[in-house]
């Protein structure tokens, strides 16, 4: 996304969306002919992807989904609207659905009847007499019975006056057998004692004696092999998806007048409370009621150290409970779990389409008929230059099987398959193809300071005593008045004093103050603090006047300088030290500044803070002052963003408030932290699941790997086919070597994006 301009008023508000599952698409010719068929009705607009064999189509008002399914029909393939998903059913898909199953029946059986033929053909020493015939037997039922499929499919499309990857085998390898035919019962082919040799390339030889029987079985067999091994490379390809689909619990103990009953999901309704004991699932996204515990999310955000929740805390569904028992309060069910949301966007990225797809598709949708007419003429060249029907022939037929445009149409969908199927394993949802192009053009990463670089809430970032004073004790008294306030700085302060704070200053880290006492009296006082008596002290924290001794002193005015917020504890009316408090920077942020500068991005912090506060934050994480973009108020994000890409960058923007929602939606990329407010999220180009910046920095790795991927299998799927055409036309391929090429190229594409799968 690159602008928040509203599109131009149409009927579209009118529109409706579905999902179709198509079948009997074969090549990415097929894809580009349903495609074509639809778009060609009044008020559709669909994109039909053939990796996932899916259909998403958006229609006006007046157009009904039986009409799309009929246009599809029409064109020769079938389609229905996908079963919604059962969550009450055992997880687990199988291992084989019946298609793939039946594909792989073919291909064992198609396999063991050619193999002899090929190897008869293509070893003289092996031929005896009339072995002509037994590889006829042979061959016959791989060309007739496991040929069906293509020739199916060819019949289909030829019956729409189409043309499409079933075409070429279908005409290749009857041709081929055909020929046999001929040769066996009215040539010199059948005579007893025949002899066959085989050459890589086109040989001239007495037509009457030549038989292909070697070409049609072999080429059957290896194309079978290949669809076999496609198939199964795509189940694997979205098996990222399945996964982050079945994560989710399966049932849930539910309190119903403080009694557990067991429940499906499925009934689970807002507001509900629900037991999670220890090793269980959370079964829905809410808010922990009762009890404490750690909760292992690695599964959802990738990260594997488990979180403490206690009473407030919100936990997320399929996260699971690894200590002690919850009980949680849903707030979120069904579709609008985080879990839902995160699997709708990445099947909306795999279904989605990449400008430089699109280009692929246009070029397989006239890519058939044109081989049909390289095939005709290098048939005619032949002739014509060499006289040798043989030969002739053999060229045609190799052209026409080498030609399959199958891994063009691959080359986008596996690699977005298995890259954002792999993102969502990490916690990186990816919403779409085309936000990969924007990720390799990005110079400028705006980062939003708080609750981005910084934790957003406000923490104890250091304790200056005294001479004559204890630390921890000054901590434990101010902690104990502080404990009774509701005040972010009263509350960053007692829960300093109960866990412990690493002062900035100092290189020893501080212990927690112990258990804290109970005030006997505690009294707010507006614009300075609290006062109260602890342990029979009247004990002051805030911004109460008095003199202070030099090392808080100085401490505190260092603090104010940086931005900080400090309060003085005073103990009977004398001054006992300094806290000072602020926005702590996330542990990870360092890193992940010189992780996006690694990638040959500019940082640029971002905030509306003070800029005292911005460059302490921006030399804590390694940003250049210069970089340093301060006391901007949230609408004014927007314009900062269209002044740094008016300098021409190319911005990237993260940001996780509602306030950065219009600056992500703004920016050329937009990445918003899952943590974050629903408005950001919506806006953003990348979610990244966890509230850790260097997902930041491997998002766009990932993303600029999948564009690589996507790329190189392009760069290989035309360069074979611009390749092996001449080779073919000009004779130096057999159609068998020209078969098996065609078959394991398509494997290659496919193979090559599963590499994605290792991404770390």
């Amino acid at each position: 996304m690159t602008s928040t301009t509203a599109p131009a008023p149409t009927n579209r508000a009118a529109h409706s969306e579905v999902e179709l599952t198509i079948g009997g698409m074969t090549c990415a010719s097929c894809a580009a002919r349903v495609e074509k068929k639809l778009n060609r009705m009044d008020g559709v607009t669909a994109t039909v992807n053939f990796a996932t064999e899916k259909a998403r189509i958006s229609y006006a008002d007046g157009v009904e989904v039986a009409d799309l399914i009929a246009t599809v029909v029409k064109t020769g393939y079938t389609a229905e609207e996908p079963p919604p998903p059962q969550p009450d059913e055992p997880g687990g898909t199988p291992e084989e659905d019946p298609e793939s199953a039946a594909l792989r029946q073919r291909l064992t059986v198609s396999a063991l009847l050619a193999l002899p033929v090929v190897l008869l053909s293509m070893a003289p020493a092996l031929q005896f007499d009339n072995w002509q015939w037994l590889s006829l037997t042979l061959a016959a039922p791989v060309v007739v019975w496991g040929g069906l499929p293509f020739h199916k499919a060819a019949f289909t499309n030829a019956r729409h006056g189409a043309a499409t990857m079933d075409t070429l085998v279908s005409v290749g390898t009857l041709a081929a057998f055909g020929w046999s035919l001929w040769a066996l019962f009215f040539g010199h082919a059948g005579m007893p004692g025949m002899r066959h040799g085989f050459d890589l390339t086109v040989s001239r030889t007495d037509g009457s004696s030549a038989i292909y029987l070697e070409v049609a079985a072999g080429v059957v067999a290896f194309i079978l092999l290949g669809r076999y091994l496609e198939a199964r490379s795509k189940r694997r390809a979205g098996a990222a998806l399945k996964a982050l689909l079945e994560l989710g619990a399966k049932d849930v103990a539910v309190l119903r007048e403080d009694r557990e009953v067991r429940v499906p999901v499925a009934r689970l309704a807002v507001g509900d409370r629900f037991v999670v004991r220890p090793g269980e699932k959370i079964a829905t996204d809410g808010t922990v009621v009762e009890g404490a515990s750690a909760v292992d999310a690695s599964m959802l955000t990738g990260e594997s150290m488990p979180v403490d929740v206690t009473v407030g805390d919100p936990v997320t569904g399929a996260t699971v409970n690894a200590g002690g028992r919850l009980v949680v309060e849903a707030t979120r069910v069904g579709a609008d779990t985080q879990l839902a949301r995160m699997a709708r966007l990445v099947e909306d990225a795999q279904n989605g389409k990449a400008e430089v797809q699109r280009l692929a598709d246009r070029i397989s949708g006239v890519f058939v008929p044109v081989v049909l007419l390289i095939a005709l003429g290098t048939f005619g060249m032949w002739l014509g230059v060499t006289g040798d029907t043989v030969a002739a022939f053999t060229a045609a037929v190799a052209v026409l099987i080498i030609a399959c445009p199958c891994a063009l149409g691959l080359a986008t969908p596996t690699a977005l398959m298995v890259g954002t199927g792999r993102g969502a394993q990490l916690g990186i949802l990816i919403k779409g193809p085309e936000v990969l192009e924007s990720t390799r053009r990005v110079d400028t990463v705006v980062l939003d300071k708080t609750g981005t670089v910084t934790t957003g809430r406000m923490t104890l970032q250091g304790v200056y005593v005294a001479e004559d004073a204890d630390e921890k004790e000054v901590l434990r008294l101010a902690g104990a008045l502080e404990h009774a306030s509701e005040h972010p700085i009263a509350r960053a302060i007692a829960a300093g004093a109960q866990m412990g704070v690493p002062p900035l200053e100092r290189s020893r880290e501080w212990g927690s103050a112990g258990d804290l006492p109970v005030p006997e009296h505690f009294e707010n006082a507006p614009g300075l603090g609290v006062r109260g008596r602890v342990e029979g002290h009247e004990i002051t924290v805030g911004r109460f006047p008095g003199a202070l001794p030099q090392e808080p002193a100085r401490a505190k005015a260092q603090a104010e300088a940086e931005g900080r917020t400090a309060v003085v504890v005073t103990r009977d009316g004398v001054a006992l030290g300094v806290l000072t408090v602020a926005d702590a920077v996330k542990e990870t942020s360092a890193t992940a500044v010189r992780e996006l500068r690694a990638l040959g991005l500019t940082p640029v912090l971002l905030t509306g803070d003070n800029r005292a506060v911005a460059e302490a934050v921006a030399r804590a994480v390694g940003i250049d002052a210069g970089d340093v973009i301060a006391e901007v108020l949230p609408e004014d994000k927007v314009d900062v963003i269209r002044r740094l890409q008016a300098e021409g960058r190319t911005v990237a923007m993260v940001g996780d408030g509602v306030n950065d929602a219009a600056a992500l939606a703004t920016a050329d990329l937009g990445l918003a932290m899952g943590t974050g407010t629903d408005a950001a999220i919506e806006a953003s180009d990348l979610t990244l699941v966890r509230g850790d910046l260097r997902v930041a920095a491997d998002a766009i790795r990932l993303s600029r790997r999948t564009l690589a991927t996507i790329k190189g299998n392009l760069v290989w799927a035309f360069g074979y086919n611009v390749a092996a055409l001449p080779l073919a036309a000009t004779g130096l391929l057999n159609p068998m070597i020209a078969g098996a090429a065609m078959a394991f190229s398509s494997v290659f594409v496919v193979t090559n994006s599963l590499r994605l799968r290792t991404f770390t």
